[in-house]
C-alpha cells in the first residue's frame, strides 16, 4: 500500500521535494557561513537556487538507464557498425553514441536536435521506415513496455508492445542484431507508466531471431551478464538486456 501512495500521490505531487524541506535549516546556515566567507560576490534570494537533498554519501544513479547505456556502447565498440539505429531509447545516451558511431535515432515525439554523425527521425514503432531485413544494427532501450498505454500520446493499443516486437524483427537484417532492454518480473501492466515482462514472454515476441547474449539488472541494480533467462529469480522491476540475431 506504501508503494501505491507513492505512485498516486507522486502523480500530481513531487513528494520527495517536500520531504527536503527538512533540511531547509541547513540550507540557511550554510548560506550564512558562505556568505561570510566571500563577502565580495553577489548573493540574494532573489538568485537562490536551492538544492536540498543532495548531500549524500554515494552518487544516486538509475541502474536501468546505467547499465543499459553501458552494455549498449560496449556491444558496437566490439561490432562496430558502419550504421546504428536506435528507435526510442535514452537521448542522452543516443547522443554519446553518435560521436563513435553514425547514428540514426527514430522516435514518436523527435529529438529536435542537428549534430554531426546523429540523424533524427519521426515515426511510430508500429511503422518504421526502414525496408524489411535491412539493419545490420538495431537497439531499442527501455522502449516496447510503454507501446500502447497512451503516455506518451500514442494510441491505446493492448497489444502494442507485441505489435513494436514484430515490426523491430522485420527489420533486422540476416546477420543483424537487435539489442533490445525491457522491464522483466513479475508480469504486469502498471498502466499508464510500463508493463513488465517474463523473459520467456519477451523471446515469445520474437520467433525469427535468436537470443545469442542476455543479461538482466536485478533488483538490487546489480548487472548479471551473460546469463540465462530460466535461471533469472523472480524478480519485482529488473531489467532484462537481449542481444537477438537473425541468422538467415
Amino acid at each position: 500500500m506504501l508503494d501505491f501512495a507513492k505512485r498516486w500521490i507522486g502523480a500530481v505531487l513531487d513528494w520527495r521535494r517536500l520531504v527536503a524541506l527538512r533540511y531547509l535549516p541547513r540550507y540557511l546556515a550554510d548560506w550564512a557561513a558562505f556568505r561570510a566567507q566571500a563577502p565580495g560576490w553577489s548573493m540574494t534570494l532573489s538568485d537562490s537556487y536551492p538544492c536540498l537533498a543532495d548531500r549524500l554519501p554515494v552518487t544516486p544513479f538509475d541502474p536501468h538507464y546505467f547499465h543499459q547505456g553501458n552494455w549498449l556502447a560496449r556491444c558496437l565498440a566490439v561490432t562496430k557498425p558502419p550504421q546504428h539505429v536506435d528507435v526510442g531509447s535514452s537521448v542522452l545516451m543516443v547522443g554519446v553514441l553518435s560521436a563513435h558511431v553514425p547514428t540514426v535515432f527514430v522516435d514518436y515525439r523527435p529529438l529536435t536536435v542537428h549534430m554531426p554523425g546523429l540523424n533524427c527521425v519521426a515515426a511510430d514503432i508500429s511503422r518504421l521506415p526502414f525496408a524489411e531485413r535491412s539493419l545490420a544494427s538495431l537497439s531499442c532501450l527501455h522502449v516496447i513496455e510503454h507501446i500502447g498505454l497512451g503516455r506518451y500520446g500514442d494510441p491505446i493499443i493492448g497489444e502494442g508492445a507485441r505489435l513494436a516486437a514484430a515490426e523491430l524483427q522485420r527489420l533486422v537484417a540476416p546477420g543483424g542484431k537487435l539489442y533490445l532492454s525491457t522491464p522483466i518480473g513479475r508480469e504486469r501492466i502498471c498502466f499508464n507508466a510500463h508493463r513488465v515482462f517474463a523473459p520467456p514472454t519477451i523471446l515469445s515476441y520474437f520467433p525469427e531471431l535468436r537470443l545469442s547474449q542476455f543479461s538482466y539488472v536485478g533488483d538490487d541494480g546489480v548487472l548479471h551478464e551473460s546469463a540465462s533467462p530460466a535461471a533469472v529469480p523472480l524478480l519485482d522491476y529488473g531489467c532484462g538486456l537481449f542481444v537477438l540475431e537473425r541468422t538467415a
